[in-house]
């Protein structure tokens, strides 16, 4: 029975299109669910294939479990490697989360260019995902759950056993006489996912026999729908983008607010940070995109924060605070860091400056220019957000100001044209002008 078994899965270790020679990488715990992966895909013959056991130290055994996995590995010739992780018990984001995290980070530094990394998951897992993202509130992309098959830089995450049921793996085992370690944390009410395994997902099999069967169903068909709606947003997100990276504020203003919210998801993905919640979108259409527009709004959410600037709207990560009082000498000779989000300054030449940030105040006459202009006035000239003003390099000889970013220049000193050295890409709602 469990050779037939086997060949029944064989399709499911069928290497997505495409991806038939890529090496495998397997993330092997020991537990159930990826001791039977990797019997599977040695009987598979998977291409290049390794293993790779993340310890992370949180348990007595987990020394008794590295060892049993490198026996076992050993006897089936597939090479492994023990990575050590560290996770703090008192992580924010809770011990579930830290840990996951920092497994993946391990098992994506020995993962190769195009590589594809084979985890256990499998539709239990998928039912018991569903039923938590739906008690979080999640949208259609998070119900989608668990995707078999996604980018994972630099190679490929992959989970051939995502529509097989988690008893079948253990009879597969059991069969065959192979053993497996047993996670005590599987067992323990503290964590979320094991309550509802414990707790919740029996009761429901006496109501309803099918019912992880089904919320997987209900998971293929979100990530459908899931994708139909990226493709919505990537056809609509170019009409209200602006060429300095942020988004039209009145464009947005004329979708309606579930098109515009379907935009804004998007392109923070894009950005590549963290989704918000629809509290976060709520109190974005009225505390920043529906003030007026000479308003300067900022609204953070957990990993970023969104910006407004006449009408461009912009999201980065949280800027650093400022220091107080900056003042660094240059000699033009080599790059200066400056403080983190002001950029850099390159090679510039031989020079004598100090280098200063912005206190408020500073004016500068330019060359044709009758009249001194207040920095203020200048950047608000060439639509430079205040968040940007106030990250301008200032150079200085003694209590002179020369040049403001390399790109004004005081009339009454020499041009100095070789001092087009300011440099940032970090800051949002940067001028394309500004850009080097």
């Amino acid at each position: 029975m469990a050779k037939s078994r086997a060949r029944s899965w064989a399709g499911h270790l069928q290497a997505p299109a495409g991806q038939g020679q890529a090496p495998c990488l397997l993330a092997y715990s020991g537990g159930a669910d990826s001791t039977a992966l990797l019997h599977l895909a040695v009987e598979q013959a998977l291409p290049g294939l390794r293993a790779v056991h993340v310890h992370h130290g949180l348990q007595a055994a987990a020394d008794d479990w590295a060892a049993h996995c490198q026996q076992v590995c050993a006897g089936l010739g597939v090479p492994l490697e023990v990575l050590r992780v560290q996770v703090a018990a008192d992580d924010p984001a809770g011990p579930e989360s830290a840990a996951r995290s920092a497994r993946y980070a391990a098992l994506r530094s020995r993962l190769p260019s195009g590589g594809l990394l084979l985890t256990a998951h499998h539709r239990d897992d998928q039912a018991e995902t569903v039923l938590l993202r739906l008690l979080r509130g999640s949208g259609v992309d998070g119900l989608a759950a668990i995707r078999s098959f996604i980018r994972f830089d630099p190679g490929w995450l992959w989970r051939p056993l995502l529509a097989v049921p988690g008893a079948a793996l253990r009879d597969y085992l059991r069969e065959r006489g192979i053993d497996w370690i047993e996670d005590p944390h599987n067992q323990s009410p503290r964590y979320a996912r094991s309550w509802l395994r414990q707790e919740l997902i029996p009761r429901l099999r006496l109501r309803w026999p099918e019912a992880e069967q089904q919320l997987a169903a209900t998971a293929a068909r979100c990530a459908e729908a899931a994708e139909l709606l990226a493709e919505l947003a990537a056809e609509g997100l170019p009409a209200v983008q602006r060429e300095d990276g942020g988004l039209s504020v009145s464009g947005l203003l004329a979708l309606r607010p579930a098109r515009r919210h379907l935009l804004l998801r998007h392109w923070l993905e894009q950005l590549g940070l963290p989704a918000v919640y629809d509290e976060t979108l709520r109190h974005l259409d009225c505390e920043v995109l529906a003030v007026r527009p000479d308003a300067e709004p900022l609204l953070a959410w957990p990993g970023g924060e969104f910006r407004r600037y006449r009408d461009g709207l912009y999201a980065a990560a949280r800027l650093p605070p400022l220091p107080e009082d900056y003042a660094v000498e240059w000699d033009g000779r080599s790059l200066l860091e400056l403080p983190a989000g002001c950029g850099r300054l390159l090679p510039a030449g031989p020079l004598k400056v100090t280098v200063r940030l912005p206190r408020g105040g500073e004016r500068l006459r330019l060359a044709g220019e009758a009249h001194h202009r207040s920095l203020r006035a200048l950047a608000q000239r060439e639509g430079l957000p205040p968040w940007v003003r106030q990250r301008l390099a200032l150079l200085y000889v003694g209590d002179d100001l020369l040049s403001i970013a390399g790109h004004w220049h005081a009339e009454h000193k020499p041009r100095c044209e070789y001092i087009q050295s300011w440099s940032t890409a970090e800051l949002p709602g940067l001028p394309l002008s500004w850009r080097r």
